[in-house]
């Protein structure tokens, strides 16, 4: 499936807009060689031409304002050569495709210092909105409650039945949040990769939590093997005592592992059936991964809860085939919810370039990426002629230009009336709350709420029936309150 990247370990992997890119052979730079020369303060049209290629091509992974290279750690380095180097020639194992062919050498120069000036103007800033303020939507009013403040990356939220919260932070900690309003760190969590997209992701309650205290995490594994650390995508199921994990066991290990950072997923979902959904990305596998039914990678698998496979899993008697696969040709889902009404999960996908969907669960279905696509890669150049395919699942809801997906839940309960049965989708590169309203298993219109509220990193329901949002950088909970009219 198509998805957007949500976030890219190196530098420039992100694009918003869907416009065809004109593409030209990298100049020489006849003062530099081809390098970096001294950085220039820039003006006028240069100024101009740098800030549109930045909103085009990397405005969506790292933010429209710069937000995320806001004290970063860089992995590569910040200065002016290092950052030339990146985007010229990428890192393809964490995401980031060369901009050779798309830019001049002078038009890196200027993006590089575009992005340096706009890292000076962004530090100090803060996205904190008042709590006072009443917000319209066009069927309620509410205002925002700041819940929780002081992490980075809050990527997963879980509500305890005594009020407390679960949260997941991308760098690998899980932090309970007490109704005192305490942030009490958990012990017991699985070693991380915290590198581009991985880290500490997903959290699930077993529906029988109040029974049994199982919890279930995603994160990115690691291993080193032969001087190379590798990683992949796991599922690990654990008891919560107190703020310890016990009986700790890892129920998935994605295979293979790659050198890749990104394109991890992973969202849990419990279905009706009493089974584990979860979402895997592509790990960067385009043209190798998606289709492939003999790896796990950009795959809806499902699973029991101890980690052995269902019976009636499509192919589950295919020697060629992972028996854990439910659906495959997706991207990377970073959204999965189950729908109150049909009982179906439904998904949403990174898009390349265009191309972010909102697709239904469907046993055996094959989403079609990367046969299939409504964007085109990063730096401009085509993936696919195609759209639609006879044997592929079309989406029920396409964004183009990309808005970054990321969270996902259905409004149920009757705090919010005026929503009660839309789904809400956070989007990364846009910074807002997505309401799509549903007739059935259609999307019959889009509402944008919360405009430049941040990088909307999750989206839950809280069993008080509360609308919960967690953005990042800087890392924020938010709980949207409705007000009368």
């Amino acid at each position: 499936m198509r998805s957007f990247v949500t976030f890219a370990s190196a530098f420039l992997v992100g694009l918003i807009s869907f416009t065809n890119c004109t593409k030209r052979t990298s100049s020489t730079a006849t003062q530099t060689g081809g390098g970096m020369a001294a950085e220039q303060q820039l003006a006028g049209d240069d100024l101009t031409k740098a800030r549109a290629n930045y909103t085009n091509f990397c405005g969506g992974c790292h933010g429209r304002s710069l937000e995320t290279f806001v004290n970063r750690k860089w992995q590569h380095g910040d200065s002016p050569e290092a950052l030339f180097k990146g985007i010229k020639h990428g890192y393809p194992d964490q995401g980031m495709p060369s901009y050779d062919t798309t830019f001049t050498d002078q038009e890196i120069r200027h993006l590089v210092s575009y992005i340096r000036e706009g890292i000076v103007a962004q530090k100090g800033k803060t996205e904190t909105k008042s709590n006072a303020a009443v917000l319209k939507s066009e069927k309620l009013n509410f205002q925002l409650d700041t819940v929780l403040t002081g992490i980075n990356v809050p990527w997963a939220m879980a509500f305890l039945p005594n009020g407390d919260m679960l949260v997941t932070e991308r760098s690998g900690t899980l932090y309970r949040f007490t109704k005192a309003k305490q942030l009490q760190k958990i012990e017991g969590v699985p070693e991380v990769l915290a590198q581009g997209q991985g880290g500490l992701l997903d959290v699930k309650l077993h529906p029988d939590f109040s029974k049994n205290n199982i919890i279930f995490l995603s994160y990115s594994a690691v291993k080193r093997d032969g001087g190379q650390t590798l990683s992949t995508t796991a599922i690990m199921r654990a008891k919560l005592e107190g703020n310890s994990l016990t009986n700790q066991k890892q129920i998935f290990e994605a295979q293979p592992y790659a050198r890749t950072r990104h394109h991890y997923g992973s969202r849990i979902e419990f279905g009706r059936d009493g089974y584990l959904y979860f979402s895997m990305g592509d790990r960067g596998g385009t043209k190798v991964n998606p289709q492939n039914l003999s790896v796990h990678a950009g795959k809806t698998h499902r699973i029991k809860e101890d980690g052995s496979i269902p019976a009636d899993n499509p192919f589950v008697n295919r020697q060629d085939a992972m028996p854990s696969i439910y659906t495959f040709g997706n991207r990377n889902a970073q959204g999965m919810a189950l729908n109150p009404t049909t009982g179906d999960i439904w998904l949403h996908e990174h898009g390349p370039k265009g191309g972010d969907e909102v697709n239904i669960v469907k046993k055996g279905a094959n989403y079609g990426w990367a046969d299939v696509t409504h964007g085109i890669d990063y730096n401009g150049s085509k993936i696919s002629d195609l759209n639609q395919k006879d044997g592929i699942t079309d989406p029920i809801k396409i964004w183009v230009p990309s808005i970054a997906p990321s969270g996902m839940a259905f409004v149920t309960g009757d705090r919010y009336s005026g929503w009660k049965g839309s789904l809400l989708v956070g989007s990364l590169s846009f910074k807002f709350l997505s309401r799509l309203e549903l007739d059935g298993n259609k999307v019959v219109r889009e509402e944008r709420l919360l405009q430049d509220i941040g990088r909307v990193r999750d989206v839950r329901l809280s069993p008080d029936g509360y609308v919960y949002i967690a953005v990042e950088n800087p890392g924020i909970i938010y709980r949207l309150v409705p007000v009368s009219n």
